[in-house]
């Protein structure tokens, strides 16, 4: 058996012993895969659920539909409201916490309510790499980690995923539009609308990794590097002129280092210290 045979049957393994299970599934690879498993070892006695509000996207909805379509697996939508709290809105380092929160908050009501045994989410190995203050907040609502637990990387989650035929296997990186808006500027409803649209647009050119990243008066698009000498060309340059000044931005840019998950958190200082 091979290391990744062995880390998929941990999986499982560790998600069979369990009563019952609510799945965080907001349809990104990580978590279509664990509600994929889930479902595979514990029948009906898993929900996999995604949380609606404004830092979702129409796209990630769709997407995540996609999954339950074809693999059947129980699913319901729930609405979070995370914009109503002030500390998130302020957008400071820690608003992925208060997402967070916000979110198992209302998970643990549903499966308290419903005589689910635990939560869990997808969080993998390679998470660990990074800041993410929701971690903080999932061990706070001792959320189980089974993907992480397993010792699964994101590599051996989309090849997994890939083995299955899971739609989302090869889908790019894709966190939430609140994420785009740099560290102290306002989250508000307003604002995610225009970086939904602009993605939308960009998506439309062709492009397939790339973040619009929201700086106030100025909009600064990540495209990955393999796609970026298509983005540099002057005729594509013009559209995308044409696509955010119409959006309220006085100055658009295209970022030469290329798309990079997580690049907003390159502005924090001493964060972690």
């Amino acid at each position: 058996m091979s290391e990744l045979e062995v880390k998929q049957e941990r999986l499982r393994e560790q998600l069979g012993k369990l009563p019952s299970l609510v799945v965080a599934y907001s349809g990104g690879v990580d978590s279509a895969f664990l509600a994929y498993v889930a479902h595979q070892a514990m029948g009906d006695r898993m929900l996999a659920v995604t949380a609606l509000s404004a830092s979702y996207s129409a796209r990630d909805r769709a997407e995540a539909e996609k999954c339950v379509e074809r693999f059947h697996f129980p699913h319901e939508f729930i609405a979070t409201d995370e914009l109503a709290n002030p500390a998130y809105r302020a957008n400071n380092a820690d608003r992925c916490y208060h997402c967070k929160d916000e979110l198992f908050d209302k998970l643990d009501e549903l499966a308290g309510r419903r005589g689910f045994s635990a939560v869990a989410y997808g969080i993998n190995k390679d998470d660990l790499g990074d800041w993410r203050p929701g971690q903080q907040a999932a061990r706070e609502h001792k959320v189980l980690t089974p993907l992480l637990d397993a010792g699964l990387t994101k590599a051996d989650i989309r090849e997994l995923s890939r083995q299955v035929e899971l739609p989302v296997w090869d889908r790019p990186a894709s966190a939430c539009l609140s994420s785009r808006i740099a560290y102290g500027i306002e989250v508000t409803p307003e604002r995610l609308a225009i970086i939904e649209t602009g993605e939308e647009a960009v998506r439309s050119l062709g492009f397939r990794q790339f973040r619009v990243r929201y700086h106030e008066e100025l909009v600064r698009i990540e495209i990955s590097t393999e796609e970026l000498p298509r983005a540099l060309d002057p005729a594509m340059i013009r559209k995308f002129v044409e696509i955010f000044k119409p959006l309220g931005f006085k100055f658009v840019t295209l970022d030469l280092e290329g798309f990079r998950s997580g690049s907003m958190n390159s502005l924090l200082v001493n964060i972690k210290g």
